[in-house]
């Protein structure tokens, strides 16, 4: 057999040349994407969102290569746990994205802490999902509460640490979703997806100029908090209760609990345990000398929803429509439209 590839290979000198080149190539990416920035002891690095998940991990990691991190914390126990596990490099800080006074707190500190050697990294790692769930149950407060910290406290950040970047010349590294990609449920958390990309993509072009580059992480299901089942459920909930009674009606009495199975059964199947496959691509983006512009992690972005984003939208809403239950009126529009057409 290999016998046979090596004649046809060596017969047909046009498909030899582009193996050739393919093979080349690829050895060239590699090359380039393996190679690692000096001096990463005197490089500061700033990370939200790390009481629990990929931020707290992350923290882990970067402090045990020998970064200076900055770890913001929701709550005083996050900063406390972080402090008792980690060096003495690790400064732990009291974050909240939605208060600019918090934020502008968080700089003053940075900027003491940095010194003349500015700010190497930025990772904008906190947020939140709930609510999500059907568009229609929202109220516009729960759009806020979600656009607040996933956008409006992420670009806030970035901006007033903008400075301190472009003097590092450094890294801003932020956790978008591969649904920023795919649309997968109703409310602020894909809203929110969507602009980060769209941020950090103008972002990107414009700091070029200045040698700080801009990479997003687009991970797919993991356990970590944002994906809790029980906090989901109980939110979708609290929609379903204050829903009008017509609304609720529209839709019919089981498919609250139909909802809640098929969510419960996708997360189950997809959510995957190993959050440091998007760990390390945030380290990746912060160490490489050659960033990517964008990482993907999860064997399902890879392999279902990234696909899906790219085919035609008919095919696409026809994929993710499957996955969740029909509401009552529509299932009674297609009866009648049975019964019209089969007398």
């Amino acid at each position: 057999m290999c016998v046979c590839v090596c004649v046809c290979l060596c017969s047909n000198p046009v498909l030899l040349c582009i193996l050739a080149t393919f093979a080349v190539v690829t050895l060239a990416w590699y090359i380039r994407d393996s190679l690692k920035v000096d001096s990463i002891t005197e490089k500061f690095v700033l990370v939200t969102g790390c009481d629990s998940g990929f931020g707290n991990l992350l923290a882990h990691q970067l402090d045990q290569k020998g970064f200076h991190v900055i770890a913001t914390c929701l709550t005083e126990k996050g900063c406390m746990d972080l402090k008792a596990e980690t060096s003495w490099r690790l400064k732990a800080v009291l974050l909240n994205v939605t208060d600019s006074s918090s934020i502008d707190s968080t700089v003053q500190f940075v900027h003491n802490e940095t010194g003349s050697c500015g700010l190497w990294g930025l990772v904008n790692n906190a947020g939140r999902s709930i609510p999500v769930g059907p568009s229609e149950w929202m109220q516009m407060e729960d759009f806020r509460n979600i656009l607040n910290v996933n956008l409006f406290g992420l670009i806030e950040l970035t901006l007033k640490l903008l400075p301190l970047l472009k003097k590092a010349r450094g890294r801003v590294v932020n956790v978008s979703s591969v649904m920023g990609r795919l649309v997968l449920t109703g409310g602020g958390y894909c809203v929110s997806k969507w602009a980060v990309e769209s941020f950090s993509d103008s972002l990107r072009r414009d700091m070029r100029h200045f040698g700080v580059k801009v990479s997003i992480i687009e991970p797919g299901f993991f356990k970590t908090a944002v994906t809790n089942v029980n906090l989901i459920d109980a939110d979708l909930r609290r929609l379903w209760d204050q829903l009008h009674i017509d609304v609720k009606e529209t839709y019919g009495e089981k498919y609250l609990q139909n909802y809640m199975k098929a969510q419960s059964f996708a997360m189950s199947l997809l959510c995957s345990k190993d959050i440091s496959k998007v760990t390390h691509c945030m380290e990746h983006a912060l160490t490489a000398r050659h960033p990517r512009s964008r990482y993907t992690a999860g064997w399902d972005a890879r392999l279902i929803w990234l696909p899906i984003s790219y085919l035609p939208s008919f095919m696409a809403d026809f994929i993710v429509c499957a996955l969740f239950p029909v509401p009552k009126e529509d299932r009674v529009a297609c009866l009648n439209q049975v019964d019209v057409t089969n007398p």
